[in-house]
């Protein structure tokens, strides 16, 4: 069943990598960049340390998220935009932003449910987007 590697497109994997990477720069630091920083109990204005964790990691599980979706939309035969956009709400919300919700609530984060309103509606956006694009390339 999940011998798929040679059915999955790498051209739009790398399509859909890059969109879903690029929405997240878009998402976190022009469009919801002070609630971000409020969510986690920073200053609206704080600015990210530029670490090449802080890039290459977003870039990194963006590629791990676009992937492991890619080869289970060729396991499960999913071919069509209605099915890819329902595979991309189920993935986005059982896994992504559940999972989101299970870190943020770890006590370190001040304000969990606003994060994860942030960081999960990301998630769950990018996995529909993710899923969209796989289908149509």
């Amino acid at each position: 069943m999940f011998n798929v590697l040679g059915d999955v497109n790498w051209i739009g994997v790398l399509v859909a990598f890059l969109a879903f990477f690029l929405m997240g720069a878009l998402w976190f630091a022009l469009l919801f960049n002070k609630a971000y920083n409020i969510s986690l109990g920073r200053d609206a204005s704080a600015a990210p340390e530029g670490s090449a964790l802080f890039y290459a990691g977003p870039a990194l599980t963006s590629l791990v998220i676009t992937i492991t979706s890619a080869v289970l939309m060729a396991a499960l035969r999913v071919d069509s935009y209605p099915d890819a956009l329902l595979f991309g709400l189920i993935v986005g919300a059982g896994y992504l932003v559940a999972n989101t919700v299970n870190i943020a609530i770890n006590p370190n984060f001040p304000r969990p449910l606003f994060y994860s309103l942030i960081s999960g509606a990301y998630n769950l956006v990018g996995s529909v987007l993710v899923s969209a694009i796989l289908v149509a390339t």
